[in-house]
């Protein structure tokens, strides 16, 4: 059980209660409970001229390993405008959004959420931003042999290179005007 003892809503002393067929922090005097810790991060799969761009993370976790750029989402960003803001702090590279070619589901004391996404290079020469990566660059198939790669990257470039050409691209045309706030991807 989370090392969460106090309501984020009232302040009183949690309780562990039984909901949904599991055990879980309580607020015995509101409504509030505590479902868990989650994280949701973005990759960008950024192609030009069949290289992949990659990134050499500066610090834990992952510190020395060659990755896509990516991060975490903010609050209140969609997630195609957080999977190319970090793209370009992390190398000077603009990209957009085409669609999305991976998801890795990790569960643990952070359910942790990765969505790969492919994107349309648009300019910029790739540079490191020397706080979160100390190198960055577009790399062959064959250069990354010979490289420190990720296992999560090692499989996000083989669906970005050798996938089918699927994926989940932008609904920029709901079926509904209500719906047009959200981001929302479906089957290309």
């Amino acid at each position: 059980m989370e090392n969460i003892n106090f309501c984020m809503a009232c302040g009183d002393k949690l309780e562990v209660r039984e909901i949904g067929g599991e055990d879980r922090k309580a607020c015995p005097s509101c409504s509030f409970v505590h479902w868990g810790n989650y994280s949701i991060g973005v990759g960008a799969c950024v192609v030009k001229d069949n290289k992949v761009l990659l990134v050499r993370r500066a610090h834990e976790p992952g510190k020395g390993y060659w990755t896509t750029p990516g991060g975490y989402i903010e609050q209140f960003e969609q997630i195609r405008g957080s999977v190319a803001r970090e793209v370009w702090e992390e190398t000077g590279v603009r990209a957009i959004v085409s669609k999305i070619i991976g998801i890795r589901d990790r569960p643990h004391s952070v359910h942790d959420v990765y969505i790969t996404f492919e994107m349309e290079y648009i300019d910029g020469e790739p540079r490191p931003d020397g706080v979160e990566v100390d190198g960055a660059g577009f790399f062959s198939l064959e250069e990354m042999e010979s490289m420190n790669v990720a296992d999560l990257t090692a499989w996000q470039v083989d669906l970005a290179l050798n996938g089918d050409g699927g994926g989940l691209a932008e609904d920029t045309k709901p079926i509904r005007d209500s719906l047009k706030k959200y981001g929302l991807y479906r089957a290309k």
